[in-house]
């Protein structure tokens, strides 16, 4: 597989910690779109919204964001990351990303999530003690959707269809589907034995934190009968890519330790991240991807090794860095860093072949 690298967003609405100034919704959305561009332009594979229901991000509907997305780029692929499948409609999900695939010849995906931020089920009508369940059927639904037409389905959590015709349909042959996991081994264990493409999610750990999990996930899927080698796995995380690795330090901690603050959180509270505890976790032993160039390659080459990825998708802006160096970590991420990973990863599938 080649390897492919990209960046997600969610949008945030975040008062800057160094000007003061909070950023319009309108110009958060405009600024997304003029990154999924230059991402486009500088080589990247992917570009991704994610869905949060709140003030304080833009990216209630990442399907919107993503059909303008479509029209503003000529090859990058267009995901969602994630969508909260649990308390979204998976017609409407379908018929969504579908004509995403329309207007963009093809290049539509969706990666389903349970949804680690919960505020959607309340809003939407959905019991939290339904969690599990409902994502469990609302995924079933998606991969029959996409599996054929009309349909004949019933289940719990929404009207039975009889002989539906969903349309439109995607592109060409099918719509990639990946599930987001944070970690959970039965959702690991639950992803192999669909044979479904695995996105990890790893906000703050050590680079190892995910052992466990692909171990899982790959002994899952052969146990039923699906071949693990042929499996995407992807790993999405926060980082920045700086001139120097000083450059990107000082650059990414203060926007986001304020987005740990203000932006991370559950029922109220934020998480303090420390000076000392960002640096550790930018180390070559912790997780986010952070640095120069070649810190940041050096990194993706060890995420490689360690669970044999084949993407890596990069949270680059959160807790609402300014566009300017926005871009220019983008910039960065495709003619520095994407050329060397994939020319090194390439390299080293072929002594293995």
């Amino acid at each position: 597989m080649t390897f492919e690298i990209g960046i997600m967003t969610f949008g945030e609405v975040t008062e800057d910690p160094v000007t003061g100034r909070t950023p319009s919704p309108r110009q958060r959305v405009r600024e997304t779109i003029e990154q999924a561009r230059l991402a486009d332009q500088v080589g990247l594979d992917v570009f991704g919204v994610g869905e949060h229901h709140r003030t304080d991000f833009v990216g209630s509907a990442p399907a919107i964001l993503l059909a303008a997305a479509a029209e503003a780029t000529e090859h990058i692929r267009l995901t969602s990351s994630v969508t909260v499948l649990s308390s979204e409609d998976p017609v409407r999900v379908w018929e969504q990303f579908a004509t995403i695939d329309l207007l963009s010849a093809g290049r539509a995906e969706i990666i389903a999530g349970r949804g680690s931020y919960t505020e959607s089920f309340p809003l939407f009508g959905y019991d939290l003690r339904d969690y599990a369940d409902l994502f469990r059927e609302k995924l079933d639904l998606l991969l029959k959707i996409r599996e054929r037409n009309p349909l004949t389905w019933s289940g719990r959590f929404r009207p039975p269809l009889h002989d539906a015709d969903i349309a439109p349909r995607a592109d060409g042959d099918t719509i990639p589907i990946w599930v987001g996991v944070g970690g959970s081994p039965a959702s690991a264990v639950s992803t192999g034995r669909l044979g479904l493409p695995m996105a990890l999610a790893l906000l703050l750990g050590p680079v190892t934190y995910h052992e466990q999990t692909v171990e899982l996930y790959r002994a899952a899927a052969a146990q039923a009968g699906h071949d693990p080698a042929t499996l995407p796995i992807s790993i999405n995380t926060h980082g920045y890519v700086g001139r120097t690795s000083q450059e990107a330090r000082e650059t990414m901690y203060p926007y986001f330790a304020k987005g740990m603050m203000e932006n991370n959180h559950q029922r109220g509270q934020g998480f303090p991240l420390s000076r000392p505890a960002f640096d550790a976790q930018v180390s070559p032993g912790s997780g986010l991807l952070a640095g120069s160039s070649q810190e940041v390659i050096d990194k993706l080459l060890t995420y490689h090794e360690l669970y044999g990825v084949s993407r890596a998708l990069i949270q680059m802006g959160f807790g609402g860095m300014p566009q300017k160096e926005h871009l220019a970590a983008i910039e960065r991420l495709g003619t520095e860093v994407a050329p060397v990973v994939r020319r090194e990863t390439a390299t080293l599938a072929g002594r293995t072949a």
